[in-house]
């Protein structure tokens, strides 16, 4: 027997769909961008390590001259980008939904052992309720990765105007560095929450299209089980 459990609101739903797309097309752009001034590496000296990001990558995605596309796109996006975050925020705090999504004192404990699952190194995954330990920590830290995102592109996208904001950020140059090591966060995030999202099954991604999860019933002892008296020896 089957039973349907409710899990994500509409709301929840919709914001997650827009931002995924919104998200996507701002990291394409902000290659775009990116391309006209590529200076990020790592390594030491004057050795590389790597480099963001070689030639080959540019020429095999298109990328080379398309900075003013780039920059009309990244600066549309960017308003539908802030506005689906505040909303999400503001629904998530006045909903209550807060309550299943902020980490708490055991959260990072959780998260451990659901690394360890992960990993096949622990049999069995911790208890949850909406989501694990791991999850909360993550979908937080999102969160935060986006205001992140909104202040340092704004710091460096009006750095006269809002020169205050740029000198919080540390100046035009940090800023710069913050807004690309964010977009790399993001890319890292899609990589494991879509690999994540593959292993739960399909169930758990229809959940974030319907709203709800069909579920097997635990099966209830007989009557007859349950109510038999113990033999008398």
């Amino acid at each position: 027997m089957k039973t349907i459990i409710k899990k994500h609101p509409l709301a929840v739903r919709w914001f997650h769909w827009i931002n995924f797309p919104v998200l996507a097309i701002m990291i394409w752009s902000g290659l775009l961008i990116y391309w006209a001034n590529d200076v990020y590496r790592i390594g030491f000296g004057s050795t590389t390590l790597l480099k963001f990001f070689p030639d080959s990558f540019y020429k095999a995605l298109n990328i080379p001259f398309r900075l003013a596309e780039g920059m009309a796109y990244h600066f549309v996006f960017m308003w539908l980008f802030a506005i689906n975050g505040i909303l999400y925020v503001l629904f998530t705090l006045i909903s209550g939904q807060w309550r299943y999504l902020f980490p708490d004192r055991r959260s990072f404990q959780e998260a451990w052992l659901v690394i360890l699952h992960d990993l096949h190194i622990r049999r069995s995954a911790p208890p949850q309720l909406k989501y694990n330990g791991a999850q909360k920590i993550t979908y937080t830290a999102i969160i935060l990765m986006g205001l992140g995102s909104l202040l340092s592109g704004l710091a460096i996208y009006k750095p006269a105007q809002l020169n205050w904001l740029c000198s919080l950020m540390g100046g035009y140059t940090v800023a710069r560095v913050i807004h690309f090591v964010l977009t790399i966060g993001y890319c890292l995030f899609f990589v494991v929450h879509i690999l994540q999202v593959i292993r739960a099954g399909w169930n758990n991604f229809s959940s974030m299209v319907t709203g709800f999860e069909v579920a097997d019933t635990p099966k209830q002892p007989a009557a007859s089980a349950v109510n038999q008296e113990p033999p008398i020896i």
